[in-house]
């Protein structure tokens, strides 16, 4: 591991966590729970096999990350965040509430992965309603698709389908995020190609934080 030799927390921590990859491995991580060799490789579009062993390695060196042998019939070996790699989530999501201002436009050949909305949303969408029933919002971005959970005041995403949502959006993800985050108003979405599916009055119970500027 390279080393910036500075005396400085900082410094110290980007020792540790500062090459390339290595805090999307913790994201993988961090969304998907325990992991498979494949499920992160699966979850880390461009990585290469050697590098993510690599860094892997690394990770467990410094203390991050532990594998673990799991029992028959699984019988494969699973990589988990350890208490101090588990410790970098409120980094990631600062890193991902700084980062939505570079995400209204993509770019050619961006990769995209459903898990991959919890940072945003979680951090810049909150329930305006706690005492509202239960919102279901059902996310289709191509792929596997995601749902946004509102209930009580919070506001949860995950992968997977929802029974009977309130609400369906299906197209790119910059259009479902712009809606979401209201940099975009329904029939502006809807113009340039959104599908919404139920009635998007429904999103104004969830209040977007002040946009970055």
């Amino acid at each position: 591991m390279r080393s910036y030799g500075q005396y400085c927390s900082v410094a110290k921590a980007l020792d540790v966590i500062g090459d390339r990859w290595t805090l999307l491995v913790v994201r993988e991580l961090l969304l998907q729970g325990p992991c498979r060799y494949t499920d992160l490789k699966n979850g880390l579009p461009g990585i290469a096999t050697n590098l993510l062993s690599d860094r892997l390695r690394e990770l467990e060196a410094a203390g991050l990350v532990r594998r673990e042998e799991a029992a028959p019939p699984v019988a494969t070996t699973l990589f988990h965040l350890t208490e101090a790699g588990a410790g970098l989530e409120p980094v990631l999501e600062a890193l991902g509430t700084w980062g939505i201002r570079y995400m209204t436009q993509p770019a050619d050949g961006d990769e995209f992965r459903s898990h991959w909305f919890a940072f945003p949303i979680a951090q810049f969408l909150h329930d305006r309603e706690p005492d509202g029933p239960p919102l279901s919002i059902e996310l289709r971005p191509g792929g596997r698709p995601a749902v946004v959970e509102v209930s009580g005041g919070e506001v949860r995403t995950r992968l997977g389908d929802a029974p009977s949502p309130d609400l369906v959006l299906e197209g790119s993800p910059r259009l479902i995020l712009g809606l979401l985050a209201a940099y975009l108003t329904p029939a502006e979405a809807r113009d340039r190609g959104l599908t919404i599916t139920g009635d998007p009055i429904l999103l104004r119970r969830l209040q977007p934080a002040p946009a970055p500027v």
